[in-house]
């Protein structure tokens, strides 16, 4: 592999298509004005002075996370502000040594783009400038895996059918995963374009998922994110960069070549707006098992308190109803629990609706089978928020580890 552009010899972008010399040189020009930038204006990340200590835009703009490592970034990695979920599906004569070509191309892409630098042959290679925090992260579905003909997890696999399913064809499934996410939005856009069209010579693209979060800045940082229905989600999450996090989220090597790795469980959940409008305070909050305004669960005062399911109100009924999200979510196993990472999405409305709304449900664990089937076992039985809520679509993939310098993501897979 050749280095910089405008290097001598060919890239390999002159392998797999032609006339890419001269937005090779273009994206040396990137580069180099690039590097300017971030050397004019100091580290990037800084916060300015001001009322509220607001973060500058040059600091979001300029925010890098390192792409090398054990862990894929996009996981601990605190959530952005917008993302975009791309499923790819495998051409058919895509075999394992153009698997080990098409992962080193992309492995490359990712690594330039999200460091602020312009992949070779990026033809705007401007839009590279605002990393913005920048995260690329795959994937690898069952069919991906049997195609390098390695040994597949137990649990990568669909997830078995559960009677509040809806899904639809168009949101399942895949063979790679694109997990892109950013605090600007045309950084996200410019580095799946990228990423699209070194692909397209060994697949083809199954589906796409957008979504978002508040701003960058808009509040202040590690606050729980509010999904569509006004509530607080994710605050029983595993807090990153902890000896429970590790064990919760991490493959220790089952199989070998996931050592470093997770799973990931995407479930597009939409959500009715519509008739969650025609339910009082009271009756949401009943449903979730905490306030709306705090998180609180319905027995304390702070988000992160510890609920009470044996409380009992004055006429004898459990404070925290049984029939709650809170209570069905919970598990007295300590094992099961997940990590979780989602995203609004809101679409053109179709017929009378006012909105089609909902969740993109990422939840990242070591083991689908011992950690997420379970959970949601239990909200398929019995959970009031069923009634607003509905699985569309569902997929599964493995996050391979991440790779050192001058390796790729899949290395030990292929």
């Amino acid at each position: 592999m050749t280095g910089e552009p405008g290097g001598s010899g060919f890239s390999r972008r002159h392998l797999l298509f032609g006339g890419a010399a001269a937005a090779g040189a273009g994206a040396a020009v990137a580069l180099g004005a690039s590097a300017a930038i971030r050397a004019g204006n100091g580290a990037a990340g800084a916060v300015a002075d001001g009322a509220g200590g607001a973060v500058s835009a040059t600091a979001v703009g300029e925010a890098i996370v390192p792409f090398h490592g054990v862990h894929q970034a996009g996981v601990e990695t605190p959530p952005q502000s917008h993302a975009v979920f791309i499923a790819l599906d495998l051409l058919p004569e895509v075999d394992a040594a153009a698997l080990r070509r098409m992962l080193r191309v992309l492995t490359d892409d990712a690594a330039r783009v999200t460091q602020g630098r312009a992949p070779l042959a990026d033809t705007e290679p401007e839009l590279a400038a605002v990393p913005a925090r920048l995260t690329v992260t795959f994937g690898f579905g069952p069919g991906l895996v049997a195609r390098a003909g390695a040994e597949t997890p137990s649990w990568l696999r669909p997830l078995p059918p559960f009677g509040i399913d809806r899904l639809e064809p168009r949101w399942n499934d895949g063979d790679l995963l694109l997990q892109i996410g950013a605090d600007d939005a045309v950084t996200v856009s410019h580095a799946a374009r990228m990423l699209l069209k070194d692909a397209r010579s060994f697949a083809a693209v199954r589906w796409t998922q957008r979504g978002f979060r508040r701003a960058a800045g808009s509040e202040p940082e590690g606050r729980t994110m509010r999904n569509l229905f006004g509530q607080l989600d994710g605050t029983v999450n595993p807090k990153p960069g902890t000896a429970d996090f590790d064990e919760l989220v991490w493959s220790m090597g089952e199989p070998a070549w996931m050592a470093g790795g997770t799973s990931m469980v995407l479930r597009r959940i939409a959500m009715d707006l519509d008739g969650w409008d025609r339910v009082d305070r009271p009756g949401r909050e009943a449903s979730v098992g905490r306030t709306l305004a705090s998180g609180a669960p319905l027995t304390g005062e702070r988000e992160h308190d510890e609920p009470d399911f044996e409380a009992l109100g004055p006429v004898g009924f459990p404070v925290i109803p049984d029939f709650s999200h809170l209570r069905r979510s919970r598990s007295d196993v300590p094992g099961e629990r997940i990590y979780r990472r989602g995203y609004n999405y809101d679409e053109a409305p179709a017929g009378p609706s006012v909105s089609d709304a909902g969740l993109l449900f990422a939840s990242f664990q070591a083991d689908v089978d011992r950690q997420y089937v379970p959970i949601q076992r239990r909200l398929d039985e019995l959970d009031l928020l069923n009634e607003w809520t509905t699985p569309v679509g569902s997929a599964v993939f493995a996050i391979p580890p991440g790779c050192a310098e001058g390796g790729y993501i899949g290395d030990t897979l292929v």
